[in-house]
């Protein structure tokens, strides 16, 4: 097969839109001139089905980092209030747009006049898109209607929901067909494309979600599923480890080194063409960026959830070091300092040596300050900013990161067979897999060698301890919130908490309004450090809903009703006045 440089799809997706295709807006939900097909021969030209397929690549995959989705849960400081989810106005992923130009694509490349090898792998690629995209609905909503060719105007477009089952068998399926027609790993200009080890990794995904207690409330972890899950994903370690895949030795280079070991699914960064996938003029200090700022802003939880440096918890009277809540920083995780930013931190953005982020009203520029509201925004700032994954040499306002966004990486398939290792009376691997999780971050080992955890866990305290390092070591890369939801952990989590930061609130003893010049020039030098200050835990959002609001509907969102006004076939989902159960 002719290869395409998968890190040009930016210009091959302008160049199928305006000679190949007519794009289309609506399907299922919405009306839309399905009598557009792409112009005839597409298929029998390999770089037209390469744009055609790189098009799809961009439209199935994220677009980057999901800045802010901590905000719906424990990370950063958004709150979800009552009815923030509703059938008028839902979260909710309905993609048919997107399946309709796979389902073009696979159906029309066999009968093609490309060579047999180069026909298999490109529908390989695209029946893996495909399941992404069924997967990622599924999840949302429950079973959803399958289509497998590309509907026209002579079609019933009134069609029905398939069951949750039916869903998740169809989407193994497409993966299946995936694997048998893809290499073990693409690199070099094809690094990006679907390749076995995704496909293998994302399997483990999928049936990790079949098997949870979103869709097995009944049973939640004793379910029949589970044992596929520990299956599926001790051979996606066993795959990866023997094709050049692993942990990074540095926590820090996973997000900032393009292509390292440790990506399995990467959304490839490139300049020109492609920038900024982490968003750094979002996530920066305003005072280092532009517009409105403060995207991923560490909430106190967050900051507390980081162990000490001997892996104990800040309330554990047996760890080797003292916390002190004036002194938070000391002693902690080495992944603490490579992801959260605290007042008076190095923070070297722009180029600017020797840096340093204060959040003191008076000291920080104005735009930083904490609770400061700026150009009307009514926004907070929480007193911690992350540093993670941002390119910190780019100048003020940052446009030009070429960082990628690792939407799968190694560390995910090893937490997913630690889960289900676990589930499946194989703890002793998901211990291993915790100790080399902690080791690669820089906990020290201990005495006994248990990198601060517990020795003789059971099963439940195993859990916890993989969901507590995966809110770590997941920081800000959207997996907490779907975490907390597959284990159906919203009432004892999310429901009812309130949001702190942590205010600075006097420096050397001086509260703000007592500031005097040299204060000031301190803070303009960097002289200033973290323990010059007095600090107050604070709660962030004070008028208003104050707490978060985060009922158990909310495990399968609801349809939403313009859609099933448009076909009444689409029913309902059952916790939102429907008929249809989104369970297995």
């Amino acid at each position: 097969m002719k290869s395409f440089k998968f890190n040009l799809y930016t210009l091959l997706c302008t160049f199928i839109i305006a000679i190949v295709f007519s794009s289309c807006n609506k399907i299922l939900d919405e009306a839309e001139n399905l009598g557009q097909y792409p112009a005839d021969g597409v298929f029998n030209n390999a770089a037209q089905s390469n744009a055609y397929l790189a098009n799809l690549y961009g439209t199935s995959l994220p677009g980057g980092w999901p800045l802010n989705d901590g905000n719906s849960a424990d990370e950063s400081g958004g709150i979800t209030g009552a009815n923030a989810i509703t059938p008028n106005s839902s979260r909710f992923f309905w993609p048919y747009v997107q399946i309709r130009k796979l389902n073009i694509f696979i159906n029309s490349i066999p009968a093609g006049t490309l060579p047999d090898a180069t026909k298999t792998n490109l529908v390989a690629q695209a029946k893996f898109l495909r399941a992404f995209l069924y997967f990622k609905t599924v999840v949302f909503h429950g079973g959803v209607p399958i289509i497998k060719e590309a509907q026209g105007l002579d079609d019933d477009l009134k069609v029905s929901r398939n069951s949750t089952a039916e869903c998740f068998t169809f989407i193994e399926g497409d993966l299946n067909d995936a694997e048998a027609g893809l290499p073990p790993k693409y690199s070099g200009n094809d690094r990006g494309r679907i390749d076995q080890a995704t496909v293998k990794a994302f399997r483990g995904r999928v049936l990790l979600y079949k098997a949870s207690p979103q869709f097995n409330p009944g049973n939640q972890y004793d379910n029949q599923y589970w044992a596929a899950a520990y299956q599926a994903n001790t051979a996606a370690k066993t795959f990866l480890d023997a094709n050049g895949y692993g942990l990074l030795d540095s926590y820090s280079d996973v997000f900032t080194v393009k292509g390292n070991k440790e990506c399995i699914l990467s959304v490839i960064g490139l300049n020109p063409g492609r920038t900024n996938l982490r968003a750094d003029d979002a996530v920066r200090p305003l005072s280092e960026s532009k517009n409105a700022t403060g995207g991923d802003q560490p909430i106190w939880a967050l900051v507390q959830a980081y162990p000490m440096l001997d892996g104990k918890k800040i309330t554990d009277p047996t760890s080797a070091y003292t916390y002190n809540e004036q002194r938070f920083w000391l002693n902690r995780d080495p992944r603490f300092a490579q992801t959260i930013v605290y007042n008076g931190a190095p923070f070297a953005l722009s180029g600017k040596a020797g840096r340093r982020q204060y959040t003191m009203k008076n000291i920080a520029s104005s735009l930083d300050a904490f609770g400061f509201a700026i150009q009307g925004e009514n926004h907070y700032r929480t007193g911690f900013f992350t540093t993670k994954g941002l390119n910190l040499a780019l100048p003020a306002p940052p446009t030009t990161s070429d960082y990628d966004w690792n939407e799968m990486r190694y560390a995910e398939v090893l937490f997913n067979l630690a889960e289900s290792a676990n589930e499946t009376g194989h703890g002793n691997e998901s211990l291993a897999i915790l100790i080399a999780i902690r080791k690669r971050a820089g906990i020290l080992p201990g005495a006994d060698n248990m990198y601060g955890l517990k020795i003789g866990m059971n099963r439940t305290e195993m859990r916890t301890a993989i969901l507590d390092e995966k809110y770590i070591e997941f920081a800000f890369e959207g997996k907490r919130y779907w975490d907390l939801r597959r284990h159906r952990l919203f009432a004892t989590k999310l429901n009812g908490i309130h949001k702190y930061g942590m205010m600075a609130t006097t420096v050397n003893g001086r509260t703000a309004d007592q500031l005097i010049p040299t204060d000031n020039s301190s803070a303009a030098a960097y002289s200033l450090l973290p323990e010059n200050f007095g600090y107050t835990v604070t709660e962030l959002i004070t008028s208003g809903p104050t707490a978060m609001v985060v009922p158990d509907t909310y495990y399968f969102f609801p349809i939403p009703l313009d859609y099933i006004n448009q076909n009444p076939n689409l029913k309902q989902n059952t916790a939102w006045g429907g008929t249809f159960n989104p369970e297995l």
